[in-house]
Order: structure tokens, then C-alpha cells, then sequence
């Protein structure tokens, strides 16, 4: 029983470092993507995004499917830096599932010279091919 409750226990702790490698990881790679976002560039926040067709968004609008459509929608609601402001996400929840994939709900703030507009957001991250990449995104 002892042996068990051993390898029990280093079983976890070996899958803890991980877990906290993965919400470390997303969390710098959030912070690139509002530093790119705040310096007016909409190509390089999407970096962190799935480039592939099967990328889903779920806004306003409804369900959009693949990486680009989901860049052009970007760009036709943030024209130009003044409309992009400053971006500020808030991460408050992760829930790990399994591995390779992680959830993320949070709270994202755009402050401009005329406004501050925000809402919530839940992300889905995959690591694919050794890196982090969002597969889902649900933001209101």
C-alpha cells in the first residue's frame, strides 16, 4: 500500500510542474499578444491563434470559422490603432483538461481616448506540434 501511495504521490507531483509550465506559457503568450495588439498589430496578436480552418470564434456575430476569417473580422471592427486602444486581459479561472489542452476565462478591457469597452472571454488552448495555440474563443 505504501508503494502505491509513493507512486501515487510522484505521479502527481511530476504532472504538477507541467500544469503550471502550460499556465505560465499562456500567460506570456497573452501578455505578447496585448503588446502587440497595443503596438497596432493585429497579425502578430493573431500569432497565438490556430492557423487552420477548423479555428472557431464565437461572438456577437455568431460562429467564424478559420484563421483568416477571424483576422479580417479583426481588422474590419479595429481599423487603426486609435479604435484598437489599449488592450488589458485579465485571466481569472483555468481549468486544465488533460494534457494538451487548457481552458482560460478571463476579462479583456480596451481603453481609448474616447471610451473603455470590455467584456469576458473563455479560451481554449491546444498545444500542437510542441506549441501553445488557441483552438476556440468565445468572447462577449
Amino acid at each position: 500500500m505504501k508503494l502505491l501511495y509513493a507512486m501515487l504521490c510522484a505521479a502527481l507531483f511530476a504532472c504538477q510542474p507541467k500544469s503550471e509550465s502550460a499556465v505560465a506559457e499562456i500567460e506570456r503568450l497573452m501578455k505578447q499578444q496585448e503588446a502587440a495588439w497595443n503596438q497596432g498589430d493585429v497579425e502578430a496578436f493573431m500569432a497565438s491563434y490556430w492557423q487552420n480552418d477548423s479555428l472557431v470564434f464565437i461572438g456577437s456575430k455568431g460562429l467564424t470559422y478559420g484563421w483568416q476569417p477571424v483576422l479580417e473580422n479583426y481588422k474590419r471592427a479595429y481599423p487603426d490603432k486609435a479604435t484598437m486602444g489599449h488592450l488589458v486581459f485579465k485571466n481569472e479561472l483555468y481549468r486544465l483538461l488533460g494534457t494538451t489542452h487548457v481552458w482560460v476565462a478571463g476579462q479583456w478591457k480596451i481603453h481609448r481616448e474616447s471610451d473603455t469597452i470590455g467584456g469576458h472571454y473563455t479560451l481554449v488552448w491546444q498545444k500542437i506540434n510542441g506549441q501553445w495555440v488557441i483552438i476556440s474563443d468565445h468572447s462577449s
